[in-house]
């Protein structure tokens, strides 16, 4: 056998190699093609996604934003319903206080004795004869009996007063 020359091994298999690399590049091309595809459908769906998260984070956000407000609006309330009614317990507590005073002054009224005398007799009434009367630093008396205490000091009697009033009296300085 006759060795070939190097040249016609080269030229015969040219059509080979040829036919190789036209299949090779046709491959790379087909699977760099199924690769773009595949991207292109990996980053559609990565923006689905995307757009899924961001609509929830949205719809979450508008939540959270509408029970924020909400919260805000109920304290908003309770703080103004607190103040309405602390704007409100002034006035009545500067009643009260008055009331207590003006009453107390009673005591250094010529006819204390006999107002003094009264109480004294109705608390008698409440409790019996057997009561224990003190008078009360401020004027008026208080009485007792085991068990049983009743409280006709002036203050005590002009704090009951008012109460009994109940709303005559709030609708004094209520719009």
């Amino acid at each position: 056998m006759t060795p070939r020359a190097p040249g016609r091994t080269t030229d015969a298999l040219h059509p080979v190699r040829a036919e190789l690399l036209r299949a090779a590049h046709a491959d790379a091309d087909a699977l760099l093609a199924r690769a773009e595809r595949e991207a292109a459908a990996r980053l559609d769906q990565a923006r689905a996604v995307a757009r899924a998260v961001l609509d929830d984070a949205r719809r979450q956000g508008e939540t959270d934003g509408a029970d924020a407000a909400r919260d805000l609006l109920v304290r908003s309330r309770r703080e103004a319903r607190s103040r309405a009614l602390s704007a409100r317990r002034k006035p009545y507590e500067d009643l009260r206080r008055e009331a207590a005073e003006r009453v107390r002054e009673l005591r250094w009224a010529d006819d204390y004795a006999s107002l003094r005398g009264r109480l004294e007799q109705r608390a008698r009434v409440l409790l019996g004869p057997a009561a224990e009367v003190t008078e009360d630093a401020h004027g008026g008396v208080v009485a007792q009996v085991p068990g049983r205490r009743v409280d006709l000091s002036l203050t005590a009697s002009a704090e009951r007063a008012l109460d009994s009033m109940g709303a005559e009296v709030r609708s004094l300085w209520e719009p």
